[in-house]
């Protein structure tokens, strides 16, 4: 690891440091349901997140890979776990000219790019982030709801987080109206992001919100 640091290190000074502010923007328009599937909406895992050389083998691959995409984003993400969220910023920039903003690779970038926001402290960058991946995609994906009640809830807005938790729970009640099977559900999110969903979902079962 103290190598990646090393390498990290490198790049942010070849980066000049740059920060790139993130403006908030509205929320999308609340919609009954959101049943569509989206597959921009996964981590990409280039090379695995255990290798001992990640950093110099995602280098190598933004460089010359099929995949250089997909290694920039991954390498966007080690720079925000590492606490380089200006190195994280450049990358995902970079990353975000590269990919066209209603394309799939383009929904990948900000999907995942609203995660390492969110989880850096940065909610109205997360919010933004994810209202453009959703605004790339015809339809309404179903990460939409309990993603954005999961910020809202963080950021204090509670009686709007309960509304977006009760658009899921109008999709797949079976899946939502209980918390018991988070773990299975969303097992890409953390045990502390579960705990949250959780705390809406007791608010929505608490008093649950009439549609529309």
């Amino acid at each position: 690891m103290a190598v990646a640091r090393n390498v990290l290190s490198s790049m942010v000074l070849a980066a000049g440091m740059a920060v790139f502010g993130v403006a908030a923007q509205s929320l999308p328009t609340l919609q009954e349901f959101y049943f569509d599937d989206d597959t921009a909406a996964a981590a990409p895992q280039v090379v695995p997140a255990d290798a001992p050389d990640l950093v110099d083998q995602l280098m190598k691959q933004r460089e010359r890979g099929r995949k250089a995409l997909d290694a920039t984003v991954q390498l966007a993400g080690v720079a925000y776990a590492q606490g380089r969220p200006e190195l994280g910023a450049e990358l995902y920039g970079a990353a975000e000219k590269e990919a066209g903003a209603n394309s799939l690779p383009g929904r990948m970038v900000r999907w995942n790019k609203g995660w390492d926001l969110y989880r850096s402290g940065d909610i109205d960058g997360a919010l933004t982030a994810w209202h453009e991946a959703q605004a790339g995609m015809r339809g309404n994906p179903s990460w939409v709801p309990p993603t954005l009640a999961l910020a809202l809830w963080t950021q204090g807005r509670k009686d709007e987080a309960v509304k977006w938790y009760a658009a899921a729970v109008r999709t797949e009640p079976q899946r939502w109206s209980s918390s018991a099977g988070f773990a299975q559900q969303l097992p890409t999110w953390r045990d502390a992001e579960r705990a949250t969903l959780a705390e809406v979902q007791q608010a929505w079962a608490t008093n649950p919100p009439v549609w529309p």
